[in-house]
């Protein structure tokens, strides 16, 4: 029986000696051709079809191998050899390394941010921070705290979880001040999505961070403080749609109105402390962005730079410094800082319920499950993504820049902008954008550093959220608010922030390149 060849298999398709005719005549065009048709599969299969994420992303990942019109592919075998592999069977194991490189990345990470998740609510602490925002801020200026509490808890949230938490209290602060229900949704929006596209350990923003080679603590830091920036200033625009649209309070998700009244009542007394609450939250925040300060100061005393080589000598010379920098980049490493985060918010639900191991083991079976399917789709995403980096996807856009003298920040952008709409889902978006961004780094002069690509890939990705997003309908069903409603709201929300945020992104990348 003669031996199997991708050369024979396609001979004997027509379709494929076009492509091939196709990819030799015009090479140039081909990767967007790859592009276009794989895209084009995932807004047709999610979309219309209603095919589940997970396998649109894997078919659209084999289509762009196919496509590709690689003979064979090099895949990296369990036992760590390099193998080629013939024809189609290369383009299958192509697709499953580049499943298992993202989920290795990324689900650790999205498993603990769970589990923090789920006990912050069961215990209490969200509810804590919040009320500790509201008595800061005052109830006159609710939309404030509901703004700053919601950034900050969203770290380690996943945005509908956190929809789910604050939208009673916004519905609760409506009761009381009988006006601004616009107002409190859309801070609670504002603040969530921001974090959500901005921050590890999400799924899209670790992911980004990924594809681009960016330490983890510098994301952090460039995420928190351009979102910060991007979240005053679409609080801002938060006021305006609040003054043209007068959301009524309806009851929905469950949740009565007389039940708000208990909500909105309960006693301190039955809260955890506000450190013991939030600190689940910011110690992973503080532990991974300590690895970037021992490695800004480790390069700098190589270099000769004064603070780095006075923090140096603050430990005792390069051999001691370099054996703690050993423990801070273990404890600050993401899945470490989220363990440690997690054991803190496991025993702060136990000791403030009384809640035995078994009993937190059952609460965590939920946020588990949602977790694993955010895993299996953003891994398929990365497996989509490195199908395009292998189809040449990334090296076109990346000459296409260079000929026009296009702005890569505001590619980057505006790639993620038109996947978002396109198909829905930010995670999926950002994956994307970031896999064809990514090589551009390589041989391109970004002139900023590539944080700033980093947040205009987020920003990009939250781009004019419609009805073919899940956060739409999370936000349309919890809140009470009807479809034309989410629309002039949501939307417009989502929409003012993306555009905001890359203003923002664009603003300081000239001001503050650290280049």
């Amino acid at each position: 029986m003669p031996a199997f060849s991708a050369g024979s298999f396609r001979e004997d398709l027509p379709a494929f000696r076009d492509m091939t005719l196709l990819a030799a005549t015009s090479a140039d065009y081909w990767p967007f051709v790859v592009l276009a048709v794989s895209v084009a599969f995932i807004i047709l299969a999610i979309s219309v079809l209603r095919v589940h994420a997970f396998i649109a992303l894997v078919f659209a990942a084999l289509l762009a191998c196919l496509m590709a019109g690689n003979e064979t592919w090099d895949v990296v075998q369990k036992d760590g050899k390099i193998k080629v592999m013939p024809g189609l069977v290369g383009a299958v194991e192509m697709v499953s390394k580049g499943l298992g490189d993202s989920a290795r990345d990324i689900a650790i990470s999205i498993a603990l941010a769970a589990i923090i998740g789920m006990c912050l609510m069961e215990s209490g602490g969200a509810d804590k921070v919040v009320r500790r925002f509201l008595a800061f801020f005052g109830e006159k200026r609710a939309g404030w705290a509901l703004l700053w509490s919601t950034f900050i808890l969203s770290a380690p949230i996943f945005f509908d979880t956190m929809f789910m938490l604050m939208v009673p209290l916004a519905m609760a602060l409506r009761m009381r001040t009988g006006k601004d229900y616009t107002l409190y949704l859309m801070a609670i929006c504002c603040g969530g999505t921001v974090t959500h596209s901005m921050t590890v350990p999400h799924p899209g923003p670790v992911a980004v961070v990924e594809s681009l080679h960016l330490n983890v603590g510098e994301s952090l830091v460039g995420g928190l403080l351009i979102g910060a920036i991007t979240c005053f200033f679409g609080f801002l625009f938060s006021k305006w749609l609040n003054a043209r649209t007068d959301v009524p309070l309806r009851e929905s998700g469950g949740v009565s109105l007389d039940d708000l009244q208990g909500i909105s009542g309960k006693p301190e007394s039955e809260l955890p402390s506000f450190f013991w609450s939030i600190t689940p939250v910011i110690l992973p925040i503080i532990l991974i962005s300590l690895t970037t300060v021992f490695e800004l100061a480790h390069s700098g005393a190589a270099k000769g730079t004064g603070w780095g080589v006075a923090m140096v000598s603050l430990f005792g010379g390069e051999v001691a410094f370099t054996a703690v920098r050993g423990w801070v980049d273990f404890i600050g490493h993401k899945n470490i800082a989220l363990i440690i985060g997690a054991f803190i918010s496991v025993g702060v639900l136990a000791k403030q319920r009384g809640f035995g191991l078994k009993k937190i083991e059952d609460l965590m079976g939920p946020p588990l499950e949602t977790a694993c399917m955010i895993i299996l789709i953003t891994s398929a995403g990365g497996a989509f993504g490195y199908a395009l980096r292998s189809a040449g996807v990334g090296n076109a856009v990346a000459e296409l820049a260079k000929n026009y003298s296009l702005n890569l920040i505001l590619l980057g952008w505006a790639v993620a902008a038109v996947v978002r709409v396109a198909q829905g889902s930010a995670t999926v978006a950002m994956l994307t954008a970031a896999s064809i961004m990514a090589p551009m780094l390589v041989d391109a002069n970004l002139g900023c550093h590539p944080v700033y690509l980093f947040t205009a890939i987020g920003f990009g990705a939250m781009f004019c959220s419609w009805m073919n997003d899940s956060g739409f309908w999370v936000v349309n069903r919890l809140s009470g608010m009807t479809e034309k409603e989410t629309l002039r709201t949501w939307s417009l929300q989502l929409t003012a922030d993306s555009i905001i945020g890359l203003l923002v992104t664009l603003t300081l990348s000239k001001l503050l390149p650290m280049a």
